[in-house]
């Protein structure tokens, strides 16, 4: 095998690694003292964006989770508060890429030897996360939240995708007790 050949080998296998370390993660936790049966409505609380183009669709994601779990959207007093909040950061990563080993296991003939010529890059991306935090509106306490994290992309068609995949992976298994998983 070539050195062009191996380099393109090692180079989409270091893509695939970094597509994996990017992808969507999705976390949650509750107030396991929390009796969720006796909720059934909510109302939006707050919105904390830094772009505003995006409360439409993140109410429009969490609604729809929520009418699926059988709850009622209320526009003040609901049993629950909803919170979300959404920041993005930009993150750096190196990337570093090897033109070829040399020979054998990188032991050159006569007196030691070398992996072959290294390149690294910095490439910047941005992360995003999209916080949901229900609130009992009564004791105002926080019962149940929700995280999803991912990487921010160009095209807000695929960002808006991401949300609703992000957003439906969080309820999956809400409210809690609901789906064992």
């Amino acid at each position: 095998m070539n050195a062009f050949n191996r380099t393109t080998i090692y180079a989409l296998f270091f893509l695939t690694l970094l597509g994996s370390a990017f992808a969507q993660k999705v976390e949650t936790d509750f107030d396991h003292q929390a009796n969720f049966s006796q909720y059934k409505t909510y109302s939006w609380q707050e919105i904390k964006l830094a772009n505003s183009l995006w409360d439409a669709r993140i109410k429009n994601a969490v609604d729809t989770q929520l009418a699926a779990k059988g709850w009622t959207q209320v526009a003040s007093g609901g049993d629950v508060a909803v919170v979300a909040i959404k920041t993005s950061q930009t993150q750096r990563t190196l990337q570093t890429f090897y033109d070829g080993f040399g020979d054998g296991w990188g032991w050159r003939r006569f007196g030691g030897g070398g992996f072959g010529d290294a390149t690294t890059t910095e490439q910047d991306y941005k992360v995003g996360t999209l916080v949901i935090d229900l609130y009992d509106a009564k004791t105002k306490q926080l019962i149940w939240r929700g995280s999803a994290q991912d990487t921010v992309s160009d095209s807000a068609a695929k960002n808006e995708k991401n949300l609703d995949k992000g957003v439906t992976k969080m309820f999956k298994a809400f409210p809690p007790g609901s789906a064992k998983g």
